[in-house]
């Protein structure tokens, strides 16, 4: 070996050296990459001054109920406290390839994010959602701007410091007083804008996102100004503001007044004041008081009644659109108040284990055991008639299984929640685009178990339907919606899996539905939008002018924590909503 060599190679491993002293000690003395992270969003210099917020033109938390509580249901008690078990699989770290592969993922996750999150700001700056092909903009959410707060914790997550605190400072400036609709949808209002104030200030602690929430906290403890204490699917505007009541609708889906228990607790745990736990109390009371009574015992009907508070007599049943997040908020209200209130395992359970009646194994060509989540009607005889539908909206149960499967110590749910995740995944590799459609059918087997594809049988099915297409792939008998509208679930479900089980397939199949969307999904401007029909792999698919407010809140943030190391938002710490804003687990 020459001397000139000799140098080289000394040079080098001094350099490697230095390098992997460095790692040590960093890891040592500055913890994980998450407390990095805290560090450079919440600490040290920032180009802005801290905002405060600006008052609302109407103070909502001064408003005179004329129907409130006379006694209020406080946050369970500490002392009542019990260990969950963990959630997250232990982290291991892969090799030298798999970590460049991994964050070489995860930085193409946080580029598209930043491209689609310019066009918003260019294009539709305080708004609340952004027209990705013609640069405009649409109100549809009470004006409040919904892209905006919904995607407060995905910047902070991704470590954009200057984004975030440019965000923050427009945030704090948003009248609650005033909306652009004259009625305000209190399911959309509470999961979009409160959930994202509330998982923005647990990261950052910033004071204006305090206020906020609290602002809009109390306009939705509006809805609750009922005769019943039940709580109406949306708020008139200038009614609430009188205080005099308002009237509860008759029918409404079951999500709808469901979804609202995480948020609502977590203000509460956060400002010390009960009255919004108290409300979300009084509502899932009835739930459990109802769920054994249904036709399907552990599970309540597509539709209910608030204002007779029937949530028993339906003979509709689903696990998807309509219904998803009540079901979703129960074990993650058994984490979020650490067991300390025992109906919501018992709730979680029997939900988790009468969930089954509607779930099929479809006849697919490769005879793989995946399941599918479904909706179904209750007959005159009594059994359950499935309409061996799938919908988009149903993949995130799979999530569901897997994290119940662990805070409540049952390997049986994760295994189910792996069939169902797989299911969805299957949905997205079976069509040319890589990518799930809105809404199809399948052809049910008679059992889980005994299930082998049949030809014969399955184009006799298929010829049953009448919204069936010729091109569509062996096993699908109809695309009712073939849409792809930049949803989140399936990936939701993927993430969680990964994290539960720590198996880097997960990772695997996640990238492949990513580069799907992102091919199938981007337009002329290099936005992206939704599409129209992804059944058919053509070189320009239609697109529709509209990027939810969801394809940065949920779907690139879920991308981008799959490959992100497990300590950032571990979800021992953390529990999701369902428009994936991160709320902190009190300890």
């Amino acid at each position: 070996m020459s001397r000139r060599s000799q140098r080289f190679r000394n040079a080098l491993v001094l350099v490697a050296g230095i390098l992997l002293t460095w790692w040590v000690l960093s890891k040592n003395l500055f913890g994980s990459e998450f407390s990095e992270l805290k560090r450079h969003m919440n600490e040290g210099p920032s180009r802005r001054k801290l905002p405060i917020a600006t008052k609302s033109s109407f103070d909502w938390g001064k408003v005179a109920h004329r129907f409130a509580p006379e006694t209020l249901t406080p946050l369970p008690a500490a002392g009542r406290s019990k260990s969950l078990p963990r959630v997250q699989a232990r982290p291991k770290r892969g090799d030298a390839e798999h970590e460049r592969t991994r964050e070489s993922r995860r930085r193409e996750v946080r580029r598209v994010f930043l491209g689609d999150w310019a066009a918003y700001k260019k294009h539709a700056w305080l708004k609340d959602a952004l027209k990705p092909i013609s640069g405009g903009f649409q109100d549809q959410f009470s004006g409040w701007a919904a892209t905006l707060v919904d995607s407060l914790d995905t910047l902070w997550i991704m470590g954009l410091r200057d984004e975030f605190d440019s965000a923050v400072e427009a945030v704090a400036g948003i009248d609650f007083g005033q909306s652009t609709s004259p009625t305000v949808n209190t399911f959309e209002t509470n999961i979009r804008y409160l959930g994202g104030l509330i998982a923005a200030y647990d990261l950052s602690k910033r004071e204006a996102l305090l206020v906020k929430a609290i602002e809009l906290g109390d306009l939705i403890y509006g809805a609750f100004n009922t005769k019943n204490r039940m709580p109406v699917d949306f708020i008139d505007f200038d009614a609430a503001k009188t205080g005099e009541g308002l009237a509860v609708e008759s029918s409404v889906v079951s999500a709808s007044p469901g979804t609202l228990s995480l948020e609502l607790t977590r203000l509460s745990q956060i400002t010390g004041d009960p009255k919004y736990y108290d409300a979300i109390a009084r509502l899932m009371d009835v739930f459990y008081r109802g769920q054994q009574k249904t036709k399907i015992p552990g599970l309540w009907p597509m539709y209910v009644s608030m204002s007779s508070q029937d949530v028993v007599s339906g003979d509709q049943f689903t696990l998807a659109g309509g219904a998803d997040s009540l079901y979703e908020y129960l074990p993650k209200m058994h984490a979020l108040l650490s067991g300390r209130e025992p109906k919501y395992e018992k709730m979680s359970r029997d939900f988790l284990e009468a969930a089954e009646a509607l779930f099929f194994r479809p006849m697919i060509p490769n005879n793989e055991p995946i399941l599918i989540p479904s909706s179904g009607r209750i007959a005159g005889n009594g059994r359950v008639m499935l309409d061996q539908e799938a919908e988009h909206l149903g993949c995130y149960l799979g999530g569901v299984y897997a994290l119940a499967g662990k805070i409540l110590n049952n390997q049986g749910y994760v295994n189910i929640g792996s069939r169902l995740t797989l299911g969805c995944v299957y949905g997205y590799r079976s069509f040319p685009t890589g990518i799930m459609p809105e809404r199809l059918n399948m052809v049910a087997c008679q059992s889980f178990e005994n299930c082998k594809w049949d030809r014969k049988k399955f184009l006799e099915e298929k010829a049953k339907q009448r919204e069936s297409k010729e091109h569509l792939p062996l096993g699908f008998t109809t695309a009712k919606d073939p849409r792809y509208i930049l949803r989140p679930e399936a990936i939701e479900s993927v993430f969680i899996m990964y994290r539960v089980t720590g198996k880097p397939v997960w990772q695997e199949l996640g990238w492949d539905m990513f580069d799907a969307i992102i091919n199938g999904t981007q337009t002329a401007s290099g936005t992206h939008a939704s599409v129209l029909d992804v059944t058919q792999k053509i070189t320009t698919s239609a697109q529709e002018d509209y990027m939810e407010s969801f394809w940065l809140a949920e779907t690139l943030k879920y991308f981008y924590l799959l490959f992100s190391p497990p300590d950032i938002i571990n979800l021992d710490d953390y529990v999701f909503n369902t428009e994936a804003h991160p709320f902190l687990r009190p300890k």
